[in-house]
């Protein structure tokens, strides 16, 4: 069996072998799914990354403490409606019992339990719907429990995110499987989200670190709805080498089959998210080319997709070109402006320091489409990099208005 990859759609978490999930409802919110799971047959290999917000959530600290105690992870537990978040000695006490909780609930050690919450900042967690949910979890490999998982994880998503990737090595079959949520607080350097990643393939702690941090910079950092960070943000992975492969490492013969079917993995989950942002009706995809640097091309695009004026433009489907070069404008990037080209689509807007002629109706046509491509070429270097984000619309000020009620 030659090394192959194929992006799969109704891949989930649970489509590794060895790993199973559950949702359901313990009432931290009125009606939804609000805790769930995710269960490994054995300890698997673990890393993550983490929001670089000062003011991380209890959840997220019990997580890295028990990452740190072996680098394993045999199951997650999660909840919505509540981040546990900014509520000091208390809010980590919490965190501390949920992880117990669920260590007892399947008779591993507590160390092995990883714990994410999503929600509502600054409100204690109801530990007794909490404590009497956990033992309504019955994790299982079936698509109906994948789906429940990634429900209870939603909060004002407007609906689940899941993906997969299939891959041949070593003659044998691995999945890598994933589940995210995130609609608002969505910016670079991790934002309001969680990302949950699965795999069957044999790989050590060290190199998964490694390729979840190289990722990480590719997808869920290249992503932007309003420019907002959170608490709580975390992409967990877990490897748990039932496939029976080889361990992969960068000198394993098909190391980079498997690197990009985690990358695409971590991609789709990325635009899935910035495709379902808060209120929004579009996803934009911005291009940035002739860069001098990754890095100067990286924060260009991300410039671009997160600017408030663009993203109106877009859900107006007015194709102002003027705020795509202001937002070029005030980048720390180098730019050549009179070089510098910015296209919506397949048309030309701006060219050798002078607008260019473009149909109106074309363009206007174009943006009533539900992925807008804008690609810019700096014309200062040979890099590029690619970011993501939505438009901004009336829904947004109305969700964000009454969050709490």
């Amino acid at each position: 069996m030659e090394a192959s990859m194929t992006i799969e759609k109704h891949g989930s978490v649970v489509s590794p072998i060895g790993f199973s999930a559950d949702g359901v409802h313990c009432g931290l919110r009125y009606s939804k799914k609000d805790l769930g799971v995710i269960f490994s047959e054995v300890p698997a290999n673990a890393a993550a990354v983490y929001t670089q917000s000062h003011f991380q959530a209890a959840p997220l600290k019990v997580t890295q403490e028990s990452i740190a105690a072996g680098k394993k992870i045999q199951a997650l537990i999660v909840n919505s409606g509540n981040a546990n978040a900014c509520t000091g000695k208390q809010g980590l006490a919490d965190a501390y019992q949920m992880r117990r909780a669920c260590a007892e609930r399947f008779g591993i050690n507590e160390y092995l339990i990883a714990v994410a919450s999503t929600g509502v900042i600054g409100e204690r967690m109801n530990m007794e719907k909490i404590l009497e949910g956990i033992p309504l979890l019955n994790p299982a490999s079936t698509e109906e429990n994948g789906h429940s998982f990634e429900t209870a994880i939603l909060t004002t998503d407007t609906g689940v995110k899941h993906t997969g990737a299939k891959l041949a090595i070593d003659g044998k079959e691995i999945w890598i499987g994933g589940a995210a949520k995130g609609s608002g607080m969505i910016h670079p350097n991790m934002a309001t989200m969680l990302g949950f990643i699965t795999t069957d393939a044999a790989i050590d702690p060290v190199h998964l670190q490694q390729l979840l941090s190289e990722a990480t910079d590719t997808s869920f950092n290249q992503i932007t709805v309003d420019g907002e960070t959170s608490t709580n943000d975390m992409v967990l992975v877990l490897a748990n080498g039932m496939a029976e492969n080889d361990p992969l490492a960068p000198d394993h013969p098909q190391w980079g089959v498997f690197k990009n079917g985690f990358q695409e993995v971590c991609k789709d989950l990325a635009k899935q998210i910035a495709k379902d942002g808060e209120g929004a009706t579009k996803l934009i995809e911005v291009q940035v080319n002739g860069a001098a640097s990754v890095q100067e091309a990286r924060e260009t695009s991300k410039k671009i997709v997160g600017s408030s004026l663009v993203k109106t433009a877009v859900f107006g489907e007015d194709a102002n070109w003027g705020r795509i070069l202001g937002a070029i404008g005030h980048s720390r990037s180098s730019v050549n402006p009179d070089q510098t080209e910015i296209w919506l689509g397949g048309l030309c807007l701006f060219s050798s320091g002078e607008p260019q002629d473009f149909s109106e109706e074309q363009a206007a046509e174009y943006l009533k489409n539900n992925t807008i491509i804008i690609r810019v070429d700096l014309a200062s270097g040979d890099a590029k990099a690619t970011a993501w984000g939505c438009d901004l619309t009336y829904d947004y000020v109305k969700i964000n208005a009454s969050y709490r009620t």
